[in-house]
């Protein structure tokens, strides 16, 4: 008699985890087409992001080949055009994904990672440590932004790597800031006081107990210092500070073409539209990210 009622029970719950997994799929698809502004962000950073791993997928042309096709419109042969010398605008704008999302991607780990750091000690501790490092990200938050990554970079080098990590210090304040806010509410939360009182370390509590409990408002705002990384990245390098000719970045494109502006437009309007719609890209899915975590 039991083993007929487990056999009638395996279609029940096999129909009902199906019908369970369509309802988040249908769930999924609609947040989606609700969203197309989310959807289309994303999709463009999924482009990006394949052609910065394979940028042979999108134009066979060598970025630092010069030709006699100098300072030609965009065509069917080059989409952006070609530069002062005949490079193939398109090709460079392609190979230049790779470094400036790299650039990018090191900022951000730089500025999440000291963050998490200094936010998670400075709001489990306390006291006179909580002050002294809150007191240094006040002094880094006076400072601006671009003022600080210079800085940075004439003490560093220049270069690119050089370039994102002082991209990186100037997220380390906010970041840290936002962490500590999240770390003060869960300090004191049953979970912690309990593990604290069955005799787990400082290190395992942090880790274990406060660390993943606080860490999702930091985790949302990466898109934006994603974004940001981009844009000053991008700035540092039109100013010379960056990539070193004839590495083809995005912001020494647009550097490479401000002289031509009257004659050869596309020069710096097109790597600079890459540029825009990447940040906007990344600043309209950290606004997704910060209102589904709200909710």
């Amino acid at each position: 008699m039991t083993e007929g009622i487990v056999e009638l029970a395996q279609p029940v719950t096999a129909a009902r985890a199906a019908d369970a997994g369509r309802s988040r799929w249908a769930t999924v698809a609609g947040w989606l087409r609700s969203r197309p502004g989310v959807v289309i962000s994303a999709a463009w950073l999924v482009v990006l992001l394949v052609a910065a791993i394979a940028p042979t997928l999108f134009t066979s042309t060598d970025p630092l080949a010069i030709s006699s096709a100098i300072r030609q419109p965009p065509s069917a042969e080059h989409p952006f055009g070609t530069d002062a010398i005949g490079r193939d605008l398109f090709s460079r704008v392609v190979h230049g994904a790779g470094l400036s999302l790299g650039a990018a991607a090191i900022a951000v780990l730089v500025g999440v990672l000291a963050g998490i750091v200094l936010g998670l000690v400075a709001g489990y501790r306390g006291g006179w440590v909580d002050a002294v490092l809150m007191r240094f990200t006040d002094v880094l938050l006076a400072i601006p932004g671009l003022l600080l990554s210079l800085a940075f970079v004439v003490a560093l080098g220049f270069g690119t790597v050089n370039v994102a990590i002082a991209v990186g210090v100037t997220a380390v304040a906010s970041n840290a800031r936002v962490l500590r806010s999240e770390v003060l509410k869960v300090r004191n939360s049953v979970y912690v006081e309990a593990a604290v009182a069955g005799g787990a370390g400082r290190l395992r509590v942090l880790l274990r107990h406060v660390l993943p409990n606080s860490i999702a408002p930091l985790l949302a705002l990466v898109a934006l210092d994603f974004s940001a990384a981009i844009l000053a990245i991008s700035a540092l390098s039109f100013l010379g500070y960056g990539a070193q000719p004839p590495t083809p970045e995005w912001g020494a494109l647009v550097a490479n073409g401000r002289d031509f502006l009257a004659t050869a437009w596309w020069l710096t309007t097109l790597p600079g539209l890459v540029i825009a719609l990447t940040v906007l890209a990344g600043n309209r899915l950290s606004r997704a990210f910060t209102t589904e975590g709200r909710r």
